[in-house]
């Protein structure tokens, strides 16, 4: 008889086969993060740190009277506020939204308080121009304040915090003889010109206080051919040219002179060789964006075309110095004409003051820049002269 072997029950108590698995489910538990450190380890997640200066890309989640709350992923949201709020405050309120996506710049990466401090201008920037763009395309129209006038017209401050011009001859007729009064004034412009590279913006008041005027002066225009002549009557004089009226086909329209288109000279004031009234023959020397540019000086003899003629190399002549600078002194040897006498060709015992007559010959002619290099005319050489 074949004796088999029973296989024995394990005599463990059951209540200890329920601890083990209490004990394995225990363990299971402990493995799932705890905490939020352990959340962003278990998914891989690492946060990255902020350094100032670095761009940073967001949406806006809430607009308070001082504060404009932007999430970017960070620990905490970032914040504009402050002067950096103020000085924004108008085109948020004008152009933000919660919601909208924007392109910060980290001003502070956490402060005392545990904030990010951020800054929209860039962004601001970019977005100005592109409206620019926009409006320029469009023919919308904008509002500027005049800050300042200088020769050429009236620089003027936009909403976006960008500097903006008006030249003189896209001023409007009811401001004529009255500029000064353009400056803190908010004047309703269009935009005539957009570079952004060479931060150029160009703006007309004209085309809007006389819109009537300035439609038909187009049409006017675009029958003008470049380099005609017309005989015109001065009618206004600005620190930055002379308004000349010149009548065409039956109708009157207005052009520019502009400072450096009066004369080969060098002019300063120009109410001491024009006042209104006067009447002047001008050429037409461009047209463009539906303005009439004229010039006196090119109905003029130019001083330079026969300059060798008349000033051949190293021939000696009397000339007067009209500036004196570090690098040299600026004489002139005829009317309009004025060479350099560089400080290396001047002897350190030869005294020069302005309104001295020296005597001088042509070393070069660079006629491309308008530029002449004098030598001194010495009885001795010194040996200091190069």
């Amino acid at each position: 008889m074949v004796k088999t072997k029973v296989k024995k029950e394990s005599k463990e108590p059951k209540v200890l086969k329920r601890e083990k698995l209490l004990g394995t489910l225990s363990a299971s538990k402990s493995k799932e993060p705890q905490t939020m450190e352990e959340l962003l380890s278990a998914t891989g997640y690492q946060f990255k740190g902020l350094k100032k200066g670095e761009k940073v890309d967001g949406i806006i989640t809430e607009i308070t009277p001082k504060t404009l709350f932007i999430d970017i992923a960070g620990k905490t949201p970032g914040v504009v506020l402050g002067k950096e709020y103020q000085m924004i405050k108008g085109f948020v309120e004008a152009y933000l939204k919660p919601g909208d996506k924007v392109r910060a710049y980290v001003g502070n990466p956490e402060t005392e308080k545990g904030q990010i401090l951020l800054s929209l201008r860039d962004f601001i920037h970019d977005f100005a121009w592109n409206k620019y763009e926009e409006m320029l395309a469009t023919g919308e129209t904008t509002t500027v304040k005049g800050r300042e006038l200088n020769k050429g017209g009236l620089i003027t401050d936009t909403s976006f915090s960008l500097q903006g011009f008006i030249p003189g001859s896209q001023i409007g007729s009811i401001y004529r003889g009255k500029l000064e009064q353009l400056v803190g004034r908010t004047l309703t412009v269009k935009v005539i010109e957009v570079d952004k590279p060479k931060n150029r913006l160009v703006f007309s008041e004209k085309a809007i206080s006389d819109a009537q005027k300035v439609a038909a002066v187009a049409k006017i225009i675009a029958k003008i051919k470049l380099g005609e002549i017309f005989e015109g009557e001065v009618s206004q004089i600005v620190p930055f040219g002379v308004f000349v009226k010149v009548g065409i086909g039956g109708e009157t329209i207005e052009g520019l002179v502009h400072i450096s288109e009066v004369s080969w000279l060098k002019v300063d004031d120009l109410s001491k060789s024009f006042k209104v009234g006067d009447k002047i023959k001008v050429k037409v020397v461009s047209t463009d964006d539906n303005r009439i540019q004229f010039s006196v000086k090119q109905l003029l003899e130019d001083p330079w075309d026969k300059l060798e003629e008349k000033h051949p190399l190293e021939k000696g002549m009397t000339g007067k110095v009209v500036k004196l600078a570090s690098y040299g002194a600026l004489v002139e040897i005829e009317s309009g004409v004025e060479g350099l006498l560089h400080i290396s060709k001047i002897p350190p015992e030869f005294q020069i003051n302005e309104g001295d007559k020296v005597d001088v010959f042509i070393d070069s002619i660079d006629r491309k820049n308008r530029r002449i290099s004098l030598g001194l005319t010495l009885k001795e050489k010194p040996l200091e002269y190069k």
